[in-house]
């Protein structure tokens, strides 16, 4: 044995590690340390579930040969014996493009030509221990990748390479490749796998975009999927670990290029485009006057007019994301298929538009019926026109059915008035796509916590006997003390910014609270409006209440309200649940993961997945959806204040410690701690669908993340003295979040169980939380009289001039209060493309080449162990969709709560819960 450990690089890599199994779907430490894994062969089943990923049944690490091991021990004593020279065989894993330009088939070529003299893919082994002599990592001779002149025109998917490594008996254990690119063209290189060592194959996960070593000189390095804490680190790979952390910070300096690999913080001063004029100016997002999360750098210069602001890139000019977040190709074809069809949703009721006036408004619903039955051609009668439209355009008129004709959306696709319904107003509230700011109201009437001084009395206009009739009997501190009564509150949020929105061009609101009484069935009646106005005047009507309809006039009025109400919701679904509390406030934890913590750091391979594609749909969203004149501001009330109100929620709303689920619904006063509950908490509404699924995935997530963190950090002192680990935490808080690092409630990071609250809060928010939060948005958005984005008219009364107008037709007065046919054209197509799986998607509980992405046996085995307690949730969601008890998700035109379901098939599906916020 001492010959076997010996030849493996590291005594401690053969130890064995007292290790059983717990009755979750792990693993438990038995000795307070740390010891890597005993080579052994992975048990695989032979059937894995379709979900997973197929892999090869290989071993993460095989077992010695043992003949091998007692030859060599009987032969000569490993001291004395001289040093032998063999080979090993390395298989290399390159994805190729479906689909090249000229240039890039052109370079294609010339590359391999250049190959067969010598400019070529150049690899280097390097062992986990330290040459004796001179200190340094030991290194096999170089070694060239094969056949690439042989193989330039293979039209695979992936291509198969090979490459032979010259190495002595003394190497040790593999732990690091490097590659020279010496072509002119980039290559995707997805894997290695290193055969012909005793100890059995060496997986290397790449995944990574390799350049040109003309245009980035050095070499890349890339590591085996053996995961090591940073003081565990075998003597050879430190200095690379610390390199390749270098590389990947930069130095803060000078214009990022499309190729580079530079993750860096900077703040939203790049939302604005002053050049073009005053209108097109936006206020810095970050920093004491304006706080808000950071960014990725870009190092663009500043604009003309205004140092700063930074310089725009406007599409279809790409925006700089780090090259390896960039989207493969199968996911841009997808976005890209998206956005031809929001060019083509929105060419022709431009055309319209301009054509006559009098069509910018939605004449009747039948307006609306007509995008999803007869689409815009034939609705609009515009075939003439499309043979006018560039060559592009014309060639899709065959199949105009398709990308000119929105899909019904499925609020209305099995009961096409339900919108209509209060039922269905309050049961979005619990089961739609913003079901996050329903709070138990716990005195009557609620009260304003903005200034007096500003912003007018505190007091609400809501009094008992607004609502007292609607309470089955009960009084309103009944009603409170047996919480019944709910809310969903704007009134804070959106009251100091109505004088601006109501000064735009088609911009009118009000700043709304909406008062809920649960019923005996468990669903919500909503019992009260409330429509707040600035306050201008100490005699002036601010404030207007809006109670259940009685007749025809307080019918419409009603439904005016409640589409006000719904407007003031899809605003603050849009900007700060969704765009800040997931997208926004997840990026600065991702650019400190890869500037601190190596890609062998076990949190850093924990995280990963959960990583994936944000920084580039971050980047996507400044470009053409957060901008000034961007589609946000085109299509939410708000208008050009989108992003200070995003920023005014982050400043007073936003907490991390919050962020969590359990704890979140513990503030909003929706649950209450029950330790006889799986998940130690008691739901006030127990039907609630986002709530109830949502804890299943949480329990799972933080089961699967303890068992994980358990592996590595068997005692809280190992969190402490981990330097990369800390780093990371501290950069991400006082950093990425600087502008409120500083408040009292951010998390400590000392324990095991504060690391696994920390990271159980990040997963959730970009997995489950993101998904229910996201993929709804078509379903129940695009049918834009259920969720107006914006509204362009307040609600008239007796003394208003369009009073007489509202009597006289108020469907007409209804629908050109919400918006222009263009408005909402444009609203759909983008909704829908954010709706829009796309064929690569990967799900909670799925993995790129599973068996292989750890090193770590046990912990593979227990990622199989979550990922069935994922499919298990899902059967369990199925079966409450099929309860006639649980009225909000089952009923005659119900939707089924399916948002966090966890899996989905490419498209609008309104279900599945990616790993990552990706769209």
């Amino acid at each position: 044995m001492a010959v076997a450990k010996e030849m493996m690089g590291c005594s401690s890599f053969v130890s064995s590690s007292k290790v059983f199994l717990n009755s979750t779907y792990g693993f438990q430490q038995k000795q307070n340390r740390f010891l890597f894994v005993k080579p052994v062969w992975v048990p695989m089943e032979q059937k894995r579930r379709v979900h997973l990923r197929k892999a090869a049944k290989v071993p993460v690490v095989a077992a010695i040969s043992e003949d091998l091991v007692k030859a060599k021990a009987k032969a000569v004593p490993a001291q004395k014996e001289k040093a032998v020279e063999f080979k090993v065989t390395a298989t290399i894993t390159i994805r190729n493009k479906n689909k090249e330009d000229f240039k890039e088939t052109l370079v294609k070529h010339f590359d391999a030509f250049t190959d067969m003299i010598g400019r070529n893919v150049v690899l280097e082994l390097i062992s986990t221990e330290e040459d004796r002599k001179t200190m340094a990592p030991k290194r096999s001779k170089e070694a060239v990748l094969k056949d690439w002149s042989k193989k330039a025109n293979v039209k695979a998917e992936k291509v198969y390479y090979t490459a032979e490594f010259t190495v002595d008996s003394n190497f040790g254990v593999p732990g690091a490749i490097t590659v020279t690119n010496k072509h002119q063209k980039e290559f995707f290189l997805e894997s290695i796998t290193i055969e012909d060592f005793a100890y059995g194959p060496l997986h290397f996960p790449c995944n990574s975009w390799v350049q040109s070593n003309k245009h980035h000189p050095g070499k890349r390095i890339f590591f085996t999927n053996q995961p090591y804490l940073p003081d565990q680190t075998p003597k050879g790979l430190r200095a690379l670990r610390e390199k390749e952390l270098d590389d990947l910070r930069g130095n803060g300096k000078g214009v990022r290029k499309l190729s580079d690999r530079v993750y860096d913080f900077d703040v939203y001063n790049d939302l604005g485009n002053p050049d073009k004029g005053i209108d097109y100016a936006r206020p810095m997002l970050g920093g004491e006057k304006v706080p808000y999360p950071r960014r990725c750098r870009t190092g663009r210069g500043p604009s003309e007019t205004d140092m700063e602001a930074e310089s725009r890139v406007e599409k279809p000019l790409p925006i700089y994301v780090p090259r390896d977040e960039q989207f493969e190709e199968s996911k841009q074809n997808a976005f890209s298929a998206g956005r031809l069809r929001a060019v083509l949703h929105n060419l022709l009721p431009q055309l319209k538009a301009s054509i006559s006036a009098h069509n910018r408004d939605l004449n009747s619903f039948s307006d609306i019926d007509g995008l999803y039955k007869e689409g815009l051609l034939l609705k609009l009668g515009f075939h003439e026109t499309v043979k006018k439209l560039p060559k592009m355009v014309s060639k899709l008129q065959e199949s105009s059915e398709g990308l000119l004709k929105y899909e019904t959306p499925k609020v209305v696709s099995k009961d096409k008035f339900a919108w209509l319904r209060d039922d269905e107003f309050g049961r979005q509230a619990l089961a739609g796509v913003n079901p996050v700011n329903i709070e138990r109201l716990t005195s009557f009437p609620p009260v304003s916590k903005l200034d007096p001084e500003i912003y007018g009395p505190q007091e609400s206009a809501l009094k008992e006997e607004h609502i007292a009739g609607q309470l089955n009997g009960m009084t309103v501190q009944q009603a409170l003390d047996e919480n019944k009564l709910f809310m969903v509150d704007y009134h804070d949020i959106y009251l100091p910014f109505l004088d601006r929105i109501n000064a735009l061009d088609g911009r009118k609101s009000y700043a709304t609270r909406t008062i809920f009484f649960l019923t005996p069935s468990g669903t919500l009646k909503p019992v009260a409006i409330e429509l707040s106005l600035p306050h201008t005047s100490p005699n002036c009507r601010s404030k207007r209440v809006v109670t259940p309809p009685v007749d025809a006039t307080t019918n419409w009025i009603w439904q005016l309200a409640k589409a006000h109400v719904c407007s003031n919701d899809a605003g603050i679904h849009q900007l700060v649940n969704h765009w800040l509390r997931t997208h926004a406030c997840m990026e600065p934890f991702i650019l400190a993961a890869h500037r601190q913590l190596s890609a062998m750091h076990p949190i850093f391979k924990l995280l990963d997945p959960h990583m994936r594609y944000t920084l580039e749909i971050n980047a996507l969203a400044r470009q053409s959806l957060i901008s000034a004149d961007g589609v946000i501001e085109n299509c939410f009330t708000p208008g050009r204040y989108c992003m200070e109100m995003s920023a005014a929620a982050y400043r007073s709303h936003w907490r991390f410690d919050k962020e969590g689920l359990p704890a979140d619904l513990i503030r909003r006063g929706i649950a209450v701690p029950d330790p006889t509950q799986p998940h130690g908490l008691k739901l006030l509404i127990e039907d609630y669908p986002y709530a109830s699924d949502g804890l299943m995935i949480w329990n799972a997530l933080e089961n699967w993340v303890r068992t994980y963190v358990n592996r590595y950090y068997p005692n809280s002192s190992l969190v402490c003295k981990d330097r990369e680990l800390q780093q990371w935490y501290h950069e991400s808080v006082h950093v990425g979040h600087a502008d409120l690092s500083k408040e009292s409630w951010w998390p400590s990071l000392k324990t095991t169980d504060d690391l696994v609250s920390i990271l159980t809060t990040l997963i959730w928010l970009a997995s489950a939380q993101h998904a229910a939060l996201n993929f709804g948005q078509y379903p129940y958005g695009g049918y834009v009289p259920n969720r107006p984005p914006l509204m362009r008219r307040l609600i008239p009364d007796e003394n208003d001039l369009e009073y007489a107008n509202f009597l006289a037709d108020p469907q007409k007065y209804f629908l050109s209060a919400l918006p222009s046919l263009l408005q909402a054209t444009k609203f759909m197509a983008v909704v829908d493309t954010l709706s829009t799986h796309s064929p690569d998607e990967e799900y909670l509980g799925e993995r790129q080449h599973p068996s292989i992405w750890s090193g770590d046996a046990e912990i593979i085995e227990a990622f199989y162990g979550f990922s069935a307690e994922i499919r298990r949730i899902e059967k369990e969601i199925e079966k409450r969709n099929a309860d006639p008890n649980l009225k909000n998700r089952c009923g005659a035109g119900v939707l089924p709560y399916e948002l966090l379901a966890p899996s989905s098939g490419p498209g609008v599906t309104c279900r599945g819960v990616p790993n990552s916020v990706s769209i």
